[in-house]
């Protein structure tokens, strides 16, 4: 079964999270198929950004969120935070414009 859920990352007593799509046998921070947000608790406000469509479309293959993630995507929606989709950087067209010399 798939799963939607936390990955545990940062250091000691600084938890960060990633939201990831991942086998419900795979280990909690190990292996996964897709990261599709993030989530730190330690900001205040708290931080969560989840890409809005990516979720949708694991929903719509079967995936499930773990409690704690369907309760935070609850409160993200109930405050109006919207969970939009992660915008593209456009760093690589100004590295490759940098480049070019004359």
């Amino acid at each position: 079964m798939v799963k939607i859920r936390l990955a545990r990352h940062g250091g000691k007593k600084r938890p960060f999270y990633r939201l990831v799509v991942a086998d419900s046998q795979a280990p909690r921070d190990g292996r996964f198929i897709e990261q599709i947000g993030l989530y730190d608790p330690t900001r205040s406000p708290e931080l969560f950004q989840v890409d809005a469509e990516k979720l949708a479309a694991w929903r719509a293959k079967g995936a499930q969120p773990t409690l704690t993630v369907r309760q935070l995507i609850d409160r993200a929606e109930a405050s109006g935070t919207p969970t939009e989709p992660q915008q593209p950087t456009s760093q690589g067209a100004s590295e490759e414009s940098a480049d070019v010399s004359p």
